[in-house]
């Protein structure tokens, strides 16, 4: 490609339009393209879409990559579904769900759903979500025996009874990912739901422990696994799942490191290893003396999620702490502690492994660091204040 057609892009999207399904050639303005795309066999318009269309077949999309391949790039990102979302090398199975056995007159996912799900090696909890949300949807619709006929106006009417029962904005979001996901990717079908309007998002604050409250969480408790757990949530800025998943190897003592291996979106990363946390880990190495994950059951294997919250929240309840404490709580007070110490944010967004400094950057909001050089108006000094004592 000359660097006089790099700029040039076209967009291959799917389309139902008539029950049919249609490519669409989205593109931004220009002489060249529209002449290319109008001399394309077979094209039409979409006022409703704004794209140039074309039945969706093996031939007019050899003619597209034959027309284009040499002219523009061609983004597929919305055309080819099958790319895995995670690059781990653990293969994801649902075969827990697949071979459930079937109660009553409820009905399952179709097998292409679970298939599709382990192709793109989606995180188990995510399919699991996606599995739940969308047989709470085709069961609420159990009188359509072909999903495909489930339309807009049908998926809008259910979305208004989550709201109307009081389902959380994330609860609703989920249940729309989990519709658009097989009708999307598994099916290969349009992004058919334009209209389908998510909750506005809420810009809500992290809850935040003080550094104290997180001391007196640890040293209130005198399990050394729980307190181990527990400051290791803390000290690593770890999510819930990535300790669960830590092997014995991947505490690196001597480089005071803890690799994160497969974190979300399938990234591995590396994050701090307290010395303080370090000599209770190996006390608790000789005395739990664990197989393969740090943390284990007492049947081995992994821990349990459910057991780190309970841990979690009963320690918050001995160190008195009156509102609830979650593990993801740990991992926002200790992001917003390295702020508030001075630490860079771009290193803070490299120990959490966020993709972008814009999603680190909500800990400024609640770091009191950006707040210490004001002096509240309240605790001026009475000399510095201008008070007027004049009548009126």
């Amino acid at each position: 490609m000359t660097s006089q057609t790099k700029y040039r892009q076209i967009t291959l999207k799917h389309l139902l339009i008539a029950n049919k399904k249609m490519i669409g050639i989205q593109f931004y303005p220009d002489k060249v393209l529209q002449a290319m795309v109008k001399s394309l066999p077979g094209i039409k318009w979409s006022t409703r879409y704004q794209m140039a269309i074309l039945p969706n077949n093996s031939q007019h999309l050899t003619r597209i990559f034959n027309t284009f391949k040499d002219v523009c790039g061609i983004n597929c990102h919305y055309f080819f579904f099958n790319r895995p979302v995670s690059h781990s090398s653990t293969p994801l199975s649902v075969d827990q769900f697949r071979k459930r056995p079937v109660k009553g007159n409820w009905r399952h996912c179709p097998d292409d759903f679970y298939q599709k799900l382990e192709i793109r090696k989606y995180a188990l909890n995510t399919a699991r979500s996606y599995i739940h949300l969308f047989e709470r949807f085709i069961n609420y619709y159990r009188e359509e025996t072909d999903l495909i006929n489930i339309h807009e106006f049908k998926i809008k009417a259910y979305l208004q009874t989550l709201v109307q029962a009081g389902k959380s904005d994330s609860y609703i979001n989920q249940s729309i990912n989990a519709i658009k996901f097989y009708y999307e990717v598994v099916k290969e079908m349009p992004n058919r739901f334009y209209a389908i309007e998510r909750p506005i998002k809420k810009e809500s604050l992290p809850k935040v422990l003080s550094r104290g409250e997180v001391l007196q969480m640890i040293a209130t408790t005198p399990n050394l696994k729980h307190r181990c757990i527990i400051s290791l949530l803390y000290s690593a800025g770890l999510r819930r799942g990535e300790l669960l998943d830590l092997k014995i190897e991947d505490i690196e003592s001597q480089r005071g490191m803890i690799k994160v291996t497969n974190g979300k979106g399938g990234k591995d990363r590396y994050t701090l290893l307290s010395q303080n946390t370090l000599q209770d880990l190996r006390a608790y190495y000789r005395t739990y003396q664990p197989n393969t994950y740090l943390f284990e059951g007492s049947a081995g294997g992994k821990y349990s999620g459910t057991s780190i919250a309970k841990i979690v929240t009963r320690a918050a309840k001995k160190a008195k702490i009156r509102w609830r404490v979650t593990p993801h709580v740990l991992r926002h007070s200790f992001a917003t502690h390295l702020l508030e110490a001075g630490t860079d944010i771009r290193y803070i967004q490299l120990l959490l492994g966020h993709n972008s400094t814009k999603t680190t950057e909500i800990y400024t909001h609640v770091a009191n660091s950006s707040f210490k050089q004001i002096i509240n108006p309240l605790d001026l000094d009475k000399n510095t204040m201008d008070i007027s004592t004049t009548s009126v």
